[in-house]
């Protein structure tokens, strides 16, 4: 029987049934998983819960020292990845050409995506708890966790910024614009919605990580006072009371508000990138 060739018709068909089914099946693992953590652990989550401190190892008690370390260290790794990111970001972009120097440090980026998370966490208890006497603390962590977050951030806004047409930047320089001026005025707003994209990809990983800062928080369960404390952050908190059977039914609870925080964090900031776009388009 001769071999018979799908027409270009029937093949356009198939590959948008595929496309189809793998973006529904997407979408359907990602609401059973977030569902079952939902399911799991609302019925823990309470007034008490939120706003309580722990007590008996997490055994019962609450979980806000838990919430406050986890804002520290983000708002950290936000503080410190996001000028370095974006920085980078626009010098390769628009001051600098393509040289191996470029191309090493874009190599570099690339590496430092691929490291394990644990990998992080020892050099930050080699690096920042000791060589630099920071000591267990969220300032050790926030940095940790900015160093994870950085090349997620420095690579989409590299390719947002990349993605800006020429001509808005020949029309600027065409009236006058020095370079600065038109990367502050002309690129970067129009750059805005996939940098901020970047921001959020690299803050959610700095949020739900546990094992980059196993080492160097100091899992205190005590409320922080400043950055400088040790504290334990709402993923390291999950995994201490998972791991040694602690109190599953807080575990689980714990995971509602990581995944309800995240949510928030998301949804909030994808609203306000949407009336930056159409402020920008001015509707």
């Amino acid at each position: 029987m001769p071999f018979k060739i799908i027409s270009p018709k029937n093949a356009q068909r198939i590959m948008k049934s595929v496309f189809w089914a793998s973006g529904i099946i997407t979408v359907i693992i990602l609401i059973i998983i977030i569902g079952y953590i939902l399911l799991k652990g609302i019925p823990a989550i309470n007034l008490e819960f939120l706003l309580a401190n722990p007590s008996d190892s997490g055994r019962s008690g609450g979980i806000a020292p838990m919430i406050v370390s986890s804002l520290y260290v983000t708002l950290v790794a936000g503080i410190v990845a996001t000028p370095l990111g974006v920085g980078a970001a626009i010098y390769l972009s628009e001051y600098a050409s393509e040289n191996r120097i470029v191309k090493f440090i874009r190599f570099g980026t690339e590496t430092l995506a691929s490291i394990p998370s644990i990998v992080f966490g020892l050099f930050g208890l080699s690096f920042f708890v000791i060589f630099l006497g920071m000591g267990w603390s969220l300032l050790s962590g926030g940095l940790v966790l900015a160093l994870m977050a950085l090349p997620t951030i420095f690579q989409v806004a590299e390719v947002s910024i990349e993605a800006v047409p020429r001509s808005y930047r020949e029309g600027s320089l065409a009236l006058g614009s020095t370079k600065w001026e038109t990367i502050y005025r002309v690129v970067l707003p129009a750059a805005i919605p996939g940098i901020t994209t970047g921001i959020i990809l690299g803050m959610a990983r700095a949020i739900s990580e546990a094992a980059a800062i196993l080492f160097v928080v100091g899992s205190a369960l005590s409320m922080p006072i400043s950055i400088f404390d040790p504290g334990r952050p709402l993923p390291l908190h999950l995994f201490v009371l998972a791991s040694e059977g602690i109190s599953m039914d807080n575990a689980y609870g714990t995971a509602a508000v990581l995944v309800i925080l995240l949510l928030i964090i998301t949804v909030l900031t994808n609203t306000l990138v949407e009336k930056y776009q159409k402020k920008m388009m001015g509707r």
